[in-house]
Protein backbone atom coordinates (compact mmCIF):
# COMPACT_ATOMS: atom_id res chain seq x y z
CA UNK A 1 0.00 0.00 0.00
CA UNK A 2 2.94 2.30 0.63
CA UNK A 3 4.23 1.80 -2.92
CA UNK A 4 0.73 2.30 -4.32
CA UNK A 5 0.63 5.57 -2.39
CA UNK A 6 3.92 6.61 -3.99
CA UNK A 7 2.56 5.72 -7.42
CA UNK A 8 -0.61 7.67 -6.72
CA UNK A 9 1.39 10.85 -6.35
CA UNK A 10 2.60 10.28 -9.92
CA UNK A 11 -1.06 10.14 -11.00
CA UNK A 12 -1.77 13.47 -9.38
CA UNK A 13 -3.46 12.30 -6.17
CA UNK A 14 -2.04 12.55 -2.68
CA UNK A 15 -0.48 9.58 -0.96
CA UNK A 16 -3.31 8.87 1.47
CA UNK A 17 -5.89 8.82 -1.35
CA UNK A 18 -3.84 6.20 -3.19
CA UNK A 19 -3.18 4.18 -0.03
CA UNK A 20 -6.88 4.09 0.81
CA UNK A 21 -7.69 2.98 -2.71
CA UNK A 22 -5.08 0.21 -2.42
CA UNK A 23 -6.41 -0.89 0.97
CA UNK A 24 -9.95 -1.08 -0.35
CA UNK A 25 -8.79 -2.88 -3.49
CA UNK A 26 -6.99 -5.52 -1.44
CA UNK A 27 -9.68 -5.82 1.22
CA UNK A 28 -11.88 -8.91 1.15
CA UNK A 29 -14.83 -6.96 2.56
CA UNK A 30 -16.11 -3.38 2.48
CA UNK A 31 -14.54 -1.11 5.10
CA UNK A 32 -15.80 1.87 7.09
CA UNK A 33 -13.90 5.13 7.37
CA UNK A 34 -13.01 4.16 10.94
CA UNK A 35 -11.61 0.80 9.74
CA UNK A 36 -9.51 2.61 7.14
CA UNK A 37 -8.17 5.19 9.59
CA UNK A 38 -7.18 2.45 12.05
CA UNK A 39 -5.54 0.19 9.46
CA UNK A 40 -3.52 2.98 7.82
CA UNK A 41 -2.88 5.03 10.95
CA UNK A 42 -4.14 8.27 9.41
CA UNK A 43 -6.55 10.89 10.73
CA UNK A 44 -10.25 10.27 10.29
CA UNK A 45 -10.67 13.70 8.66
CA UNK A 46 -7.98 12.80 6.11
CA UNK A 47 -9.79 9.53 5.41
CA UNK A 48 -13.08 11.38 4.92
CA UNK A 49 -11.57 13.84 2.44
CA UNK A 50 -9.74 11.05 0.62
CA UNK A 51 -12.92 8.99 0.33
CA UNK A 52 -14.70 11.97 -1.23
CA UNK A 53 -11.93 12.28 -3.80
CA UNK A 54 -12.00 8.55 -4.58
CA UNK A 55 -15.78 8.69 -4.96
CA UNK A 56 -15.41 11.63 -7.37
CA UNK A 57 -12.88 9.61 -9.42
CA UNK A 58 -15.36 6.70 -9.31
CA UNK A 59 -12.61 4.41 -8.05
CA UNK A 60 -14.65 3.37 -5.00
CA UNK A 61 -18.31 3.15 -4.12
CA UNK A 62 -20.46 3.09 -1.02
CA UNK A 63 -22.03 -0.28 -0.34
CA UNK A 64 -24.66 -1.25 2.22
CA UNK A 65 -23.80 -3.81 4.89
CA UNK A 66 -26.73 -5.59 6.47
CA UNK A 67 -27.18 -4.63 10.13
CA UNK A 68 -24.73 -1.68 10.03
CA UNK A 69 -25.89 1.87 9.39
CA UNK A 70 -22.38 3.26 8.80
CA UNK A 71 -21.08 3.89 5.29
CA UNK A 72 -18.92 1.08 3.96
CA UNK A 73 -16.67 1.39 0.93
CA UNK A 74 -15.23 -0.95 -1.62
CA UNK A 75 -12.89 -0.33 -4.53
CA UNK A 76 -13.43 -0.90 -8.21
CA UNK A 77 -12.15 -4.47 -8.58
CA UNK A 78 -11.64 -4.48 -12.35
CA UNK A 79 -8.09 -3.29 -13.02
CA UNK A 80 -8.92 -2.25 -16.56
CA UNK A 81 -11.86 -0.14 -15.35
CA UNK A 82 -9.65 1.36 -12.66
CA UNK A 83 -6.98 2.34 -15.19
CA UNK A 84 -9.62 3.72 -17.56
CA UNK A 85 -11.16 5.87 -14.82
CA UNK A 86 -7.75 7.24 -13.84
CA UNK A 87 -6.98 7.99 -17.49
CA UNK A 88 -10.35 9.71 -17.92
CA UNK A 89 -9.79 11.80 -14.81
CA UNK A 90 -6.28 12.79 -15.85
CA UNK A 91 -7.47 13.66 -19.35
CA UNK A 92 -10.26 15.85 -17.99
CA UNK A 93 -7.91 17.65 -15.59
CA UNK A 94 -4.82 17.97 -17.76
CA UNK A 95 -5.38 17.31 -21.46
CA UNK A 96 -8.81 18.83 -22.08
CA UNK A 97 -7.82 22.30 -20.78
CA UNK A 98 -4.73 22.20 -23.01
CA UNK A 99 -6.83 21.21 -26.04
CA UNK A 100 -9.23 24.07 -25.29
CA UNK A 101 -6.40 26.59 -24.84
CA UNK A 102 -4.75 25.60 -28.11
CA UNK A 103 -8.11 25.68 -29.92
CA UNK A 104 -8.68 29.20 -28.55
CA UNK A 105 -5.22 30.25 -29.74
CA UNK A 106 -6.00 28.82 -33.17
CA UNK A 107 -8.98 31.19 -33.47
CA UNK A 108 -6.46 34.04 -33.78
CA UNK A 109 -3.95 32.20 -35.95
CA UNK A 110 -4.31 34.72 -38.78
CA UNK A 111 -3.42 37.66 -36.53
CA UNK A 112 -0.59 39.51 -38.30
CA UNK A 113 1.15 40.05 -34.96
CA UNK A 114 1.78 36.29 -34.71
CA UNK A 115 5.05 35.43 -36.40
CA UNK A 116 5.25 32.68 -39.00
CA UNK A 117 7.37 30.55 -36.63
CA UNK A 118 4.86 30.84 -33.77
CA UNK A 119 2.00 30.17 -36.20
CA UNK A 120 3.77 27.04 -37.47
CA UNK A 121 4.32 25.78 -33.92
CA UNK A 122 0.71 26.47 -32.90
CA UNK A 123 -0.53 24.53 -35.91
CA UNK A 124 1.81 21.64 -35.03
CA UNK A 125 0.65 21.68 -31.39
CA UNK A 126 -3.00 21.75 -32.46
CA UNK A 127 -2.47 18.87 -34.86
CA UNK A 128 -0.64 16.85 -32.20
CA UNK A 129 -3.15 17.32 -29.38
CA UNK A 130 -6.10 16.81 -31.72
CA UNK A 131 -4.60 13.55 -33.00
CA UNK A 132 -3.88 12.30 -29.47
CA UNK A 133 -7.38 13.30 -28.34
CA UNK A 134 -8.99 11.45 -31.28
CA UNK A 135 -6.80 8.39 -30.59
CA UNK A 136 -7.85 8.41 -26.93
CA UNK A 137 -11.53 8.57 -27.89
CA UNK A 138 -11.05 5.67 -30.33
CA UNK A 139 -9.29 3.56 -27.67
CA UNK A 140 -12.31 3.89 -25.37
CA UNK A 141 -14.28 1.80 -27.88
CA UNK A 142 -11.69 -0.98 -28.16
CA UNK A 143 -12.46 -3.94 -25.91
CA UNK A 144 -9.92 -4.31 -23.07
CA UNK A 145 -8.96 -7.82 -24.21
CA UNK A 146 -7.88 -6.47 -27.61
CA UNK A 147 -5.88 -3.65 -26.04
CA UNK A 148 -4.16 -6.14 -23.72
CA UNK A 149 -3.29 -8.29 -26.74
CA UNK A 150 -1.76 -5.25 -28.41
CA UNK A 151 0.19 -4.34 -25.27
CA UNK A 152 1.49 -7.88 -24.88
CA UNK A 153 2.73 -7.82 -28.46
CA UNK A 154 5.07 -5.01 -27.41
CA UNK A 155 8.20 -4.84 -29.53
CA UNK A 156 6.62 -6.95 -32.29
CA UNK A 157 4.23 -4.07 -33.01
CA UNK A 158 7.15 -1.62 -33.10
CA UNK A 159 9.00 -3.93 -35.50
CA UNK A 160 5.93 -4.16 -37.72
CA UNK A 161 5.59 -0.37 -37.76
CA UNK A 162 9.26 -0.01 -38.71
CA UNK A 163 8.77 -2.54 -41.51
CA UNK A 164 5.62 -0.80 -42.81
CA UNK A 165 7.13 2.69 -42.66
CA UNK A 166 10.53 1.57 -43.96
CA UNK A 167 12.27 3.13 -40.97
CA UNK A 168 15.42 1.43 -39.74
CA UNK A 169 15.93 -0.10 -36.33
CA UNK A 170 16.46 2.40 -33.54
CA UNK A 171 20.00 1.96 -32.23
CA UNK A 172 18.84 2.79 -28.69
CA UNK A 173 16.31 -0.07 -28.77
CA UNK A 174 18.00 -3.17 -27.30
CA UNK A 175 15.13 -5.53 -28.20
Amino acid sequence: MLRWGDMGTQWGVNRSVAQIQALLFLSERPLTAEDIAAKLGIARSNVSNSLKELLAWKLIQRVPVLGDRRDHYEAEADLWQMATKVAQGRKAREIDPMVAAIAAAMENIDDPQISAKVRQRLVAMHDFVSTVDRWYQQMLDVPPAQIMTLIRMGSRVVSLLRFVTGKGRDKADPD
